[in-house]
This record gives structure tokens, sequence and C-alpha cells, in this order.
């Protein structure tokens, strides 16, 4: 039964009712012969021209008015995010050191580069990755750093003090501040911000400007996770205690799961492997108006191994966020396919979401690719709604009647992903749990699903069956959805 399941699912996405190519298409952007480009970064300067930096050290502008490119700088070490600060002045995140990257004279070339800050360890580790930047409401500006990789040893030489402690493990943060989140306030203060990252490679704010960060399947991560990240918290992997103030000069890994799973706090949303992702990357959240599409102020995920973005349909109980995600764009195929890789994003000004995509030795691609919104709204799920009795599901369009009101449109169970110290997790105490009643809202966008099991620190999966619009012609985009249950509504 599960196998069957599992394998609907999965069909679900491959094979959608309503495509979403109906509704969004992808043009790919041609890049200049001789660039390799792995994509790093991408952000639009205020006069609309796209800046992108490339792993090999270039940052190019693209002017996608008359789609011609430009060299604006060169020689940076695997930059892997870029901000744009003014059309002059850019802010580059590369392996070493955040950079200031400016146009003094105006020639379209920069001629300052300035070191904003370099107060993070190196040990020469290949997996030292370093994130961002992004910048908050109040100049505040935020990066996440890689922890190293035990499949691969350090440098002779290395920079910042050098911990013992913390090079056990499968990856570890032999050097500061590896596995944390740094915060660069505008007087220029340093500060670990958030420790307890393995692999953080997405960064960015919400549409209220919290702070999120996309974390990795590994070893401390069953699934690969997203995190509301606030100062002074701990997110699951030891690695980084070590450079935690007041922490006991000890191993992390000594301590019991228990202790560690205590001191953590957990994700906002999980990202079941295989089903919704391998390997998370970029958030960024739509803040066009409508420009993309009916699913405004959400945000929008990359994802390195499946031609696929995923969103997120956040949920606050009792204060803390939660909620589901479900995939976006999910096409491979046609004309012009979505490529796989696609590690960073950014919106433009004209509403597009633009896509770069990476490989950087393992699967991905390469290039960059931009996403429009064609018009007219989708049927697809808008939102899910934790209640007491089970969930509030909003439609995009009202739905047909009898179909909403047929309990057998609803299947769903519940399991989760064990926190250890092993690579990954296989979903655990896999159980059905029945939709016992539905109801339908008036305006016949909500279905109201009261399940007989509500339990904590589950994921609820979701499989929607034959739902169709109101108008009789459309058939529901996605039929499965993904909900992290960590607090019950009171």
């Amino acid at each position: 039964m599960f196998a069957a399941f599992l394998l609907s699912t999965l069909l679900s996405f491959s094979t959608p009712s309503d495509t979403i190519t109906d509704y969004y298409d992808v043009e790919t952007i041609a890049t200049p012969p001789g660039l390799v480009a792995e994509t790093g970064g991408l952000t639009f300067l205020p006069d609309g021209r796209l800046a992108a930096c490339f792993h090999r050290g270039e940052i190019m502008l693209y002017n996608p008015k008359t789609k011609t490119w430009k060299l604006f700088a060169e020689g940076l070490h695997d930059p892997l995010g870029i901000l744009a600060v003014s059309n002059q002045e850019l802010l580059v995140m590369q392996r070493p050191e955040l950079t200031r990257i400016t146009d003094t004279n105006g020639d379209g070339v920069a001629d300052r580069y300035e070191t904003v800050t370099d107060h993070f360890g190196m040990s020469g580790n290949y997996h030292e990755f370093a994130f961002g930047p992004v910048r908050d409401a109040k100049g505040n500006i935020y990066i996440s750093l890689n922890t190293a990789s035990n499949g691969a040893g350090i440098r002779d030489e290395v920079r910042g003090k050098y911990d013992p402690l913390g090079r056990q493990g499968r990856m570890y943060a032999c050097v500061p501040y590896r596995g944390w989140v740094m915060q660069i306030t505008p007087d220029g203060t340093v500060k670990p911000f958030a420790s307890g990252f393995r692999s953080p490679n997405g960064i960015g704010f919400d549409a209220k400007g919290r702070l999120f960060v996309t974390d990795n399947q590994g070893d401390w991560l069953g699934t690969s996770k997203l995190y509301h990240v606030e100062e002074g918290k701990f997110y699951g992997h030891p690695a980084s205690l070590v450079w935690r103030d007041g922490f006991p000069d000890i191993d992390p890994l000594t301590l019991p799961v228990h202790t560690l799973d205590s001191m953590r706090t957990v994700e906002s949303v999980a990202f079941p492997h295989e089903l919704i992702a391998h390997s998370p990357t970029q958030l960024v959240t739509d803040n066009t108006g409508g420009k993309f599409g009916p699913f405004a102020g959400q945000m929008f995920v990359g994802e390195m191994d499946f031609s696929r973005l995923i969103r997120i349909l956040p949920d606050e109980v009792d204060g803390q966020i939660q909620g589901a995600c479900i995939p976006f764009y999910d096409h491979a195929g046609g004309k012009n396919p979505l490529r796989i890789g696609n590690n960073r994003l950014a919106f433009s000004p004209d509403g597009s979401l633009w896509l770069g995509q990476a490989d950087h030795g393992w699967l991905g691609d390469r290039g960059i690719q931009r996403i429009r919104y064609k018009g007219g709204v989708p049927l697809d799920i808008l939102s899910m709604k934790l209640t007491p009795t089970g969930f509030d599901v909003t439609f995009t369009q009202p739905l047909d009647e009898s179909a909403a009101r047929d309990l057998a449109n609803y299947q769903c169970r519940s399991y989760y992903y064990e926190y250890h110290q092993a690579y990954g997790s296989p979903q655990k105490d896999v159980r059905s749990v029945s939709v016992s009643d539905v109801t339908l809202s008036t305006d016949r966008k909500t279905v109201s699903l009261t399940l007989n099991d509500l339990k904590i620190n589950r994921i609820y999966e979701l499989k929607l069956g034959n739902l169709l619009a109101n108008n009789g012609r459309q058939k529901l985009a996605n039929h499965a959805v993904f909900y992290t249950l960590n607090r019950l509504v009171k």
C-alpha cells in the first residue's frame, strides 16, 4: 500500500493534470562565449540590469533590453552570493571574505575592491563555502558559513584559531565560525548570530522581514530543512558549538543525542527527501505585487538535483512559524525545459524570476534561465493552515462542490525523520491518517479537513485526488502537499 501511495504521489508531480506551463514559460538566457556559467549569485541593479557572479571569479552585467553582457569584475575566489547596493556598487560573498566592489569613475568596470569582513576562519577544506549576503530593513547584513567535510583534509596553515575539538565528525568546524550565520551591523561590527547549520546554501527573508535559511540533508539532518533563524539559537548540527560563547571545552559529539535535541530549535518546514527536494538552495520572496501570478508574498526555494522550484506555505501557530511545502514549477520536458542545478534565484523589476544554475562538481547544470508569468490562474493550493481538528486548505480558484466534498479525494499519512548523527534518515513511524470529515467554505475556495490523529513533531503528507475548479475545465496542478507540524493549535 505504501509503495503504491509513493508511486502515485511521484506520478502526480511529473504528470500534472493542468500543467504549470499553461501559466508560466521558461526562457534560457544566452551567456558569453567562453564563460563557464556556474552561477554563484544573481542580483538586479536599480536600473534593471542583472549582475551575476560565477564560480571562476567573474562578475558580469547583463542588460535585458539589449541582451548584451559586460565584464564588471574578475579575480574573485568562488563567489557564492551578490547584492546590489547601487548601479556602481556590489557586495559579493567570496570564499575568503565579504567584498565591496565599486565602479568609482562610472566607466562600467569595477576599480575598487574593499574587504567588508573576513572575520571567520578557513582551514582550506574544499567544503568551506560562504553564502549571502542579504540585508534587512535596518541595514544589517547576514552571511552563512558552510561546515568542512571529512571527504578531504585541511591545509598546514589555517586562518583563525584552530580547535581540534571541532575536527571530529563527518562535517566539522575546526575554525571559527563554520556552521554559523553571521551578522554585520551598519557600523561594521561582526557578530556570530546563530549556530547549528551544516550546509546553509540559501539565506533570505520572508515578506515580513524574518530571516530564513535552507539546510541540506546529511549528518544530523534526516532530511533537508527550512529554518526561521533568530539570534542566539542553535539549529541542530553540533559541529559549530565549539565556537559558542560559554560552551564547555568538550567535543560536542560526546553529548547524548537527547541533550543536543533539547538544545536545538527545530525547522519551520521539512522538505521530505526524494519527494520534494534533495538539495535546496536560495530562497526568495515574491514581492512583485502580483506580476508573478497568484502567489504574491510567498517564498520560493531552488533545488539542485530536480528540475523543480518549491513554494512555501507558511503558518504561524502559538507564535512560531511552521507550515507546508509544495512544488511550484516542476517541468523538465517540452521545447524549453527548466534545467536542474537551480542554485540562485532573483526577481527582476518586471516580475520575472531569474534562475542561476551550477553543478560545481556535483549533479547540476550551468547557465541562466528566467520564468515569466503568462497570465491566468492555475488551480493550485494557495495556503494550508492547521486547525484544532485538522487543516484548512485554501485554493486559488473556487472548487467544484461535488469533488470537493468527496472524502475519497483526501488521503493523508504522517511520519518523521530521525535526529541523529548518521547521514540522513528514512521516514520513521509511517502512519495512515484518516480524514473523517470535509466541509467547504461559502466561496468554495477552502476545504476544512478533520483528521483523526494530530501529533507534534511529524510531517503530514496530504494527497489530493480529482479536484476540479468550479468552472469544470481546470484540474488540480499539484496533488500532494507536505505540512511540518511542530505545535498544535490551542
